[in-house]
């Protein structure tokens, strides 16, 4: 087992994703698109695709993203097991057709729900849980896609399709990234996020290692 994972911004490692992986001792490698620009081949077994500030149809700006597209359609048939957060789960779905589009911006703390039908490792969240949150694009659902989590403001958080998971929201959250996140937001949203991380960044730890541990199988 080996997994890839695509940073499209220095700012969005795996966060608590990376020590999840660590402490399972599963093997995992960056391939820094933020500096490379290109998507090389690679024999991992399992795709992990980061947020970033790009728009999914920037393709002319960042022509990698057209060859994210094609390497998530690829895996789909191979059968691996992707997982997408943020950008990454608006590349899943824009891979298989599903349109992306700017809608309303949603930043720090927020709750969402869990459908009745949810399957998979989502079947296993509470009805509500809060998770952080810093996009302002949102996606319809693949054709073939299942939604599986919504929100009040952006209703589609989170979908499968085949061995895709797709998360609009952001559960690799740590405390240290938060701080870097928050630096640039205006006062009031700093200190709202200050507020409420303490609140639920603990139980978005919990939810993020649930996830992470399904992607690798442990």
């Amino acid at each position: 087992m080996k997994i890839a994972v695509f940073q499209h911004e220095p700012a969005e490692p795996l966060g608590y994703l990376e020590q999840v992986f660590s402490g399972h001792n599963v093997p995992f490698e960056y391939i820094r698109l933020c500096d490379t620009g290109e998507v090389p081949r690679t024999d991992a077994t399992h795709l992990v695709f980061m947020g970033g500030p790009m728009s999914v149809n920037d393709e002319r700006e960042f022509p990698y993203l057209k060859q994210e597209k094609e390497l998530i359609r690829k895996s789909a048939k191979n059968r691996q097991k992707v997982l997408g957060i943020c950008l990454g789960a608006q590349l899943i779905a824009s891979a298989f057709g599903a349109p992306v589009y700017h809608y309303v911006t949603e930043t720090g703390w927020h709750e969402l729900a869990k459908v009745p039908e949810s399957t998979g490792i989502l079947a296993g969240f509470p009805e509500k849980f809060h998770v952080f949150q810093l996009h302002g694009d949102t996606f319809a659902i693949p054709y073939s896609g299942k939604l599986l989590c919504t929100g009040r403001q952006v209703r589609n958080q989170g979908f499968s399709t085949g061995n895709c998971l797709g998360l609009q929201f952001h559960l690799e959250m740590t405390a240290e990234i938060i701080r870097d996140w928050s630096r640039p937001l205006k006062k009031h949203d700093r200190e709202k996020i200050a507020r409420d991380t303490p609140r639920y960044l603990a139980g978005s730890n919990r939810l993020c290692r649930m996830v992470a541990e399904d992607f690798v199988g442990r």
